[in-house]
């Protein structure tokens, strides 16, 4: 029995590897990009941005649940602190708070796309290990 539990987590292991390493960091793109497509499809300036406001908390949520696991090496936890202060500074930039211009009404879709754009080139300067950019993915949707 425990030589089957023992192979089985290894096909699981296996199997979540090779999910990560096919759509990780697409999932996260895709998670914003849907973020971007409901902005666009909402005529309401206000719903826009609680849209974008909602996307970015629930991102920046399960950021803080995987980046407070101990299991994290330096350089995981140093790639989540980055990709979070990029969202901080999106939230701020949506809300007008800390030295950052608040973004027009007229330019909420032009900043959802922005959004996407920004996170897909932060996936290159962002070190995410394949297990944490599952949980990340995992959490933002269970937050949701």
């Amino acid at each position: 029995m425990t030589a089957r539990r023992v192979l089985g987590s290894i096909v699981m292991m296996l199997v979540l590897t090779l999910f990560a390493n096919a759509g990780g960091k697409e999932q996260l793109q895709k998670y914003f990009g849907d973020a971007a497509n409901k902005v666009k499809a909402t005529s309401a300036a206000s719903e826009k941005r609680e849209i974008l406001n909602a996307s970015l908390n629930t991102m920046s949520k399960a950021l803080d649940i995987v980046q407070a696991l101990p299991l994290l090496s330096k350089n995981e936890r140093d790639g989540i602190h980055r990709y979070k202060s990029a969202i901080q500074d999106k939230q701020d930039e949506l809300a007008g708070r800390n030295g950052y211009v608040r973004v027009a009404d007229g330019q909420l879709n032009a900043f959802a796309n922005y959004i996407v754009q920004d996170m897909e080139q932060a996936d290159g300067t962002v070190t995410i290990g394949i297990v944490t950019l599952l949980l990340i993915i995992i959490l933002a949707v269970l937050i949701l």
